[in-house]
């Protein structure tokens, strides 16, 4: 501790030398794909771990040693719960125990596209009604700039405890990507915005327990802006090839060739690969929030929104070429058989947040056909907060795949025999050129 700044009072010198010495608890509220990885990382490291969650299935789970997560295996819960550091609760009366809470909580939009902060607001009052001196409370749930400090820090000093003085507040993205192996969180640098400067010490020194980097930054408004920028990047280009796809197809050019061939350049180029529609909590949300609050001080987030457009229009251009292509047979859309490989938002994860599928199986079923799916990670679709679907995984059968008039692949999971859908179908829609090295591609593929 001997770095650490005079300024740092001796309640935060307490909570530094109990973070450098792992004799902190520490509570994770929200056991999600963002919660579970983070309680998981801390356990490990040796810290005892309260979890929360109002799901007691989770809960339930957690006290099995069962994972609910297709990338997290139960092992991974064994071991820390044989040693006694991982726990779960859905009584929130109890966030008095811990000493760092961490909130990985949802915030969604609503139907406006407007931020949706009932889950922030309601685990910070919680939390208020809880706290006591010495916890570090840190929010990493993705929002706009000053949500921490204009949402957060009020309801929590409603307590009567003082930000920086009798407690620590702080902000820190998440940055999870669930299926990917080289994704882990311990290597993956860990942006830490403070409210104030012992905010941003204690925060520190329990994030240094469990990532191998620290990126410590002037203020939680920038930390907050930090994770909205790698969200827009994504979200801009996104777009930009989705335009490209459209405008190419109409030319008679793959774009998939394109980029490909593009991507043979060393320096100023990073591919991005077009697709049926945005998935998954990040990308389809987050640059609204910073859209949103852009509008508050009288700007207009232009990129945000043009690129909100085009990805949110792109199942209606699916949606026509699968249209055009049981034309061509001389089949209708109504009363089609259409069979939709893969409902995750992305390949290899069983995550269907913000799914283009969802969104495909509405408008389909909305011109009357018939829809099923087979996804191998997600055996039923049960009822979200937009979506009501009824559906369990179809067995990908050869029969089933005959029978069908169009196979739609929307994700392209990797343990899928695509050659004998190739093989199999009449006409496949592909979204995602899985398809690109199946023999016999151009008789029944028609790329989308």
């Amino acid at each position: 501790m001997g770095d650490l700044p005079i300024s740092l009072s001796d309640l935060g010198r307490r909570a530094v030398a109990a973070a450098d010495s792992h004799e902190a608890t520490v509570g994770v509220v929200g056991l999600g794909y963002v919660g579970l990885p983070l309680s998981l990382a801390f356990a490990e490291s040796g810290f005892k771990v309260l979890g929360f969650d109002s799901d007691p299935k989770k809960v339930e789970a957690i006290e099995r040693r069962t994972s609910y997560l297709r990338h997290i295996a139960s092992p991974r819960l064994e071991a820390v719960a044989q040693r006694q550091l991982l726990a779960a609760t859905s009584e929130m009366t109890r966030l008095k125990e811990p000493d760092a809470i961490f909130l990985c909580v949802p915030t969604p939009l609503t139907p406006q596209r407007e931020p949706d902060l009932q889950y922030v607001q309601g685990t910070a009052h919680s939390v208020a009604s809880a706290l006591r001196r010495g916890q570090l409370v840190v929010l990493e749930s993705t929002t706009y700039p000053g949500t921490t400090e204009e949402v957060v820090r009020p309801i929590l000093e409603r307590s009567g405890l003082l930000v920086g003085e009798d407690f620590f507040l702080a902000y820190s993205p998440e940055r999870e990507d669930p299926a990917n192996p080289h994704s882990d969180l311990r290597r993956i640098p860990k942006v830490v915005g403070g409210a104030t400067p012992a905010c941003l010490q204690v925060a520190c020194a329990f994030y240094r327990q469990v990532v191998g980097q620290v990126i410590e930054v002037s203020s939680t408004r920038v930390a907050e802006a930090t994770k909205l920028l790698e969200n827009i990047y994504r979200s801009v280009n996104i777009a930009m090839v989705n335009e490209l796809k459209l405008i190419l197809d109409r030319l008679g050019i793959d774009i998939w060739e394109v980029i490909g061939a593009a991507a043979t350049k060393p320096f100023g180029f990073q591919p991005f690969y077009p697709g049926p529609g945005l998935g998954g909590h990040c990308i389809p949300i987050d640059p609204f929030y910073l859209s949103w609050k852009a509008r508050e001080v009288e700007l207009a987030a232009r990129f945000i929104e043009l690129s909100g457009e085009i990805n949110a229009a792109m199942p209606y251009h699916v949606l026509n070429k699968i249209v055009e292509a049981l034309n061509r047979g001389g089949k209708p859309l109504r009363g089609a058989r259409i069979l939709i490989l893969g409902v995750a938002y992305k390949r290899d994860v069983d995550d269907v947040r913000e799914s283009p599928a969802l969104k495909m199986i509405e408008l389909l079923s909305a011109q009357g056909a018939q829809v099923s799916y087979h996804d191998p990670f997600v055996p039923q679709l049960r009822p979200m907060r937009r979506y009501r679907f009824e559906l369990g995984s179809v067995p990908l059968t050869d029969q089933e795949l005959r029978e069908s008039d169009c196979v739609l692949i929307v994700t392209d999971h990797s343990e899928v025999d695509y050659q004998r859908i190739v093989d199999q179908a009449s006409l496949v829609v592909d979204t995602r050129n899985a398809t690109a090295s199946c023999r016999g591609r151009a008789r029944n593929v028609v790329p989308a």
